[in-house]
């Protein structure tokens, strides 16, 4: 029953005995106190009558001693008390009931080919932004009814139903959907699988894990495929470390069997930091051609040669596996280059011990920071407090990762290192995409959304048929036709002016097109690999593919 149902049944029930008391006691006043006795019937017509506000009859005349008259304005309060509290009660709920959107408790149209999307959480938009741009039609079940109507109000498809019961994926049409997809919580992610597979076997169900140890147990649910987004994260940003040091490369997307796209940070302490990107003479000393760059958190394709390379600038640059190490090479600080360091990781829950395994498993010397004690942790303490961070050697560090599950205080740890260690390297991880910029003004030199990692990796396992290179990126890079692009030149459709995004290089059959430039025609057939910022990705989609 709904709460503001329930009040309205316990309201009348109260009504119904205040009323029933005031007729008994005006039965009983009028006998003892008026010697004018009434009959039971008739006590209860004045009770109603005076608190409808219809008046009192007749009986107003009989009172004449003082213990009625007191009794009779005790209860006047009462009934304008009871009259008062019957508008937000009863009225008001009945207003907005009549007048507020309903959200459906079940999918109103025969619907087949959609995605189940369970449920409503801080790491669903970026994967309702995906299916969206790719035109693929979805459900999301949620059980929350402010939640639910704030997201069918909002446009999305949703109905508002548990996903936990069959009868609630039922509603969602689970049995002639492409797939689901499940990411509340471990716990409630298994049980949903097991009512999905209850309802359906064929159904490919998709769920995210915060604990990859529990992976096996929802694979014995029934999950067809299950993510570990916490972990991808963790191990992206110690790669950011180790490739400080080593020149692997392990990030790059490879393009064909020589072309490879990578992300390229300019260190604190590099040769290139204070230089402009003509002055760099990154092309000539590397051979990489820069598609664009990060500047404090916001991307530019193709950026002027005059721009200005700081420490934090993250560099898009492709070319082959040799050029890029040594664009790698250049970009690090003399010390970065010939000695590994300290790296101290902040925060110790699945994405901070993702990364001191990684770094450990390099053979880098890791020093564990967190609230709590534990095997793993070298120093307890608040990540905001400098004394923290000191006694964790901050100042002597060469790169500290913050793993902090509130965004807040990451912002607010980043300021605090940025003011022990001004020339230290500072990789985090945030949960909501908008806090990215302002951690990158905080001071942070690399920044990845657990939203978008999360909602880019379910997309791509549900998208089997769309070719994402890149899941763990500032910048995604795909493969993607175009067929309102053929017979025309790049410089003749303005992909770059209309979407920000560049045409990498062209798979033509067996041959791969690097050499892409205005002049280039597309022709039938073409695969173009196009790198972009999701929305400028999600744009180009749109004008072309």
């Amino acid at each position: 029953m709904d709460s503001w149902k329930r009040r309205v049944v316990l309201y009348v029930a109260f009504l119904g005995v205040v009323i029933t008391f005031t007729a008994l006691t005006y039965r009983w006043g009028m006998r003892v106190f008026e010697s004018d006795p009434r009959t039971l019937i008739e006590s209860f017509q004045f009770a109603i009558e005076m608190f409808t506000t219809t008046g009192f009859g007749g009986d107003s005349s009989d009172w004449q001693t003082q213990e009625m008259h007191a009794f009779i304005a005790v209860m006047d309060l009462v009934g304008m008390v009871l009259l008062i509290g019957a508008l937000p009660v009863v009225a008001t709920p009945l207003l907005e009931s009549a007048f507020s959107t309903t959200v459906p408790r079940s999918l109103q149209d025969d619907a087949t080919g959609h995605v189940v999307v369970c449920s409503d959480t801080t790491r669903s938009d970026a994967l309702l932004d995906e299916f969206e741009s790719e035109g693929v039609p979805y459900v999301v079940v949620e059980p929350d009814p402010d939640r639910a109507l704030a997201l069918y109000e909002d446009g999305h498809r949703a109905i508002r139903a548990d996903p936990e019961t069959t009868a609630g994926l039922e509603g969602a049409g689970l049995g002639s959907a492409r797939a689901l997809v499940t990411d509340v919580s471990d716990r409630v992610d298994a049980s949903i699988v097991l009512a999905a597979k209850e309802l359906s076997t064929d159904v490919r169900v998709i769920s995210v894990v915060e604990d990859p140890s529990r992976e096996r147990y929802h694979r014995l649910a029934g999950a067809d495929e299950v993510l570990s987004p916490r972990s991808l994260l963790g191990e992206s940003l110690a790669s950011k470390v180790t490739t400080a040091v080593r020149t692997d490369l392990d990030e790059a997307v490879a393009i064909g069997e020589s072309l490879r796209i990578a992300e390229v940070s300019v260190h604190h302490g590099s040769g290139l930091a204070g230089s402009t990107l003509a002055g760099s003479r990154i092309g000539e000393r590397t051979g990489v051609d820069v598609i664009g760059a990060w500047f404090n958190g916001a991307f530019e394709a193709a950026p002027s040669p005059d721009a200005t390379l700081s420490a934090g600038t993250v560099l898009l640059v492709s070319g082959t596996e040799g050029q890029v190490e040594r664009l790698v090479d250049l970009t690090n600080s003399a010390a970065r280059r010939f000695g590994a360091g300290e790296t101290i990781v902040v925060g110790h829950g699945q994405v901070g011990k993702s990364v001191s395994n990684a770094l450990e498993a390099a053979d880098l010397p890791v020093t564990v920071v967190d609230r709590e004690d534990g095997e793993a942790v070298d120093v307890v303490g608040d990540a905001t407090d400098p004394e923290t961070l000191r006694a964790a050697g901050v100042a002597d560090a060469q790169t500290v990762v913050l793993a902090l599950p509130d965004d807040a205080t990451a912002e607010f740890a980043t300021l605090v290192v940025r003011d022990l260690a001004p020339n230290v390297e500072l990789l985090a991880r945030v949960a909501d995409p908008e806090s990215v910029p302002k951690m990158h003004r905080a001071g942070a030199d690399y920044v990845l959304s657990l939203s978008l990692v999360t909602g880019r990796m379910s997309a791509s396992a549900v998208l089997t048929d769309r070719d994402v290179l890149s899941l763990d990126t500032h910048v995604e890079v795909v493969r993607s036709e175009t067929p309102t692009l053929v017979g025309r030149t790049i410089g003749e459709a303005s992909v770059r002016e209309r979407t920000g995004c560049t045409v990498i290089a062209i798979e033509r059959g067996d041959e791969l097109v690097t050499d892409v430039g205005p002049e280039t025609r597309i022709e039938r057939g073409d695969e173009l690999v196009v790198a972009g910022t999701d929305e400028g990705v999600r744009a180009f989609e749109r004008a072309f593919a």
